[in-house]
Protein backbone atom coordinates (compact mmCIF):
# COMPACT_ATOMS: atom_id res chain seq x y z
CA UNK A 1 0.00 0.00 0.00
CA UNK A 2 2.76 2.58 0.76
CA UNK A 3 4.60 2.07 -2.42
CA UNK A 4 1.19 2.66 -4.16
CA UNK A 5 0.45 5.40 -2.49
CA UNK A 6 4.21 6.87 -3.04
CA UNK A 7 3.54 5.95 -6.90
CA UNK A 8 0.27 8.04 -6.74
CA UNK A 9 2.10 10.90 -4.81
CA UNK A 10 5.29 10.89 -7.26
CA UNK A 11 2.53 10.78 -10.19
CA UNK A 12 0.73 13.89 -8.92
CA UNK A 13 4.17 15.53 -8.75
CA UNK A 14 4.91 14.98 -12.38
CA UNK A 15 1.76 15.66 -13.82
CA UNK A 16 1.50 19.23 -11.56
CA UNK A 17 4.62 20.20 -13.42
CA UNK A 18 3.63 19.06 -16.79
CA UNK A 19 0.19 20.71 -16.91
CA UNK A 20 -0.49 23.59 -16.97
CA UNK A 21 -3.94 23.80 -15.17
CA UNK A 22 -2.38 21.98 -11.95
CA UNK A 23 -3.95 19.62 -9.98
CA UNK A 24 -7.68 19.76 -9.45
CA UNK A 25 -9.31 20.24 -6.10
CA UNK A 26 -9.87 16.88 -5.91
CA UNK A 27 -6.66 15.74 -5.69
CA UNK A 28 -5.50 18.78 -3.29
CA UNK A 29 -8.24 17.13 -0.77
CA UNK A 30 -6.99 14.21 -1.41
CA UNK A 31 -3.50 15.13 -0.64
CA UNK A 32 -4.95 16.81 2.89
CA UNK A 33 -7.43 14.10 3.89
CA UNK A 34 -3.65 11.60 3.75
CA UNK A 35 -2.21 14.56 5.73
CA UNK A 36 -4.63 15.19 8.18
CA UNK A 37 -4.48 11.77 8.69
CA UNK A 38 -0.44 10.94 9.40
CA UNK A 39 -0.41 13.79 11.32
CA UNK A 40 -3.32 12.29 14.05
CA UNK A 41 -1.86 8.69 13.27
CA UNK A 42 1.35 9.76 14.69
CA UNK A 43 0.00 12.38 17.77
CA UNK A 44 -2.18 9.71 18.56
CA UNK A 45 0.40 6.92 18.80
CA UNK A 46 3.47 9.27 19.71
CA UNK A 47 1.57 12.04 21.69
CA UNK A 48 2.81 10.91 25.54
CA UNK A 49 6.23 10.79 24.68
CA UNK A 50 5.92 13.63 22.28
CA UNK A 51 4.74 15.50 25.48
CA UNK A 52 7.06 14.25 27.58
CA UNK A 53 9.93 15.43 25.61
CA UNK A 54 8.24 18.90 24.81
CA UNK A 55 8.01 19.40 28.75
CA UNK A 56 11.55 18.41 28.76
CA UNK A 57 12.60 21.28 26.32
CA UNK A 58 10.43 24.12 28.38
CA UNK A 59 11.99 22.77 31.91
CA UNK A 60 15.51 23.33 29.77
CA UNK A 61 14.72 26.84 28.55
CA UNK A 62 13.24 27.58 31.81
CA UNK A 63 16.94 27.13 33.32
CA UNK A 64 18.46 29.53 30.99
CA UNK A 65 19.01 33.06 31.95
CA UNK A 66 20.00 35.94 30.92
CA UNK A 67 20.85 36.85 26.38
CA UNK A 68 22.33 34.46 24.72
CA UNK A 69 25.95 35.05 23.87
CA UNK A 70 27.77 35.00 20.50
Amino acid sequence: MLANMSGYLSNLVKRFHSEEEGLALTEYMILLGLLTAVVIGAVTLYGENLGDLWQGWADWLGTLTGAPTT
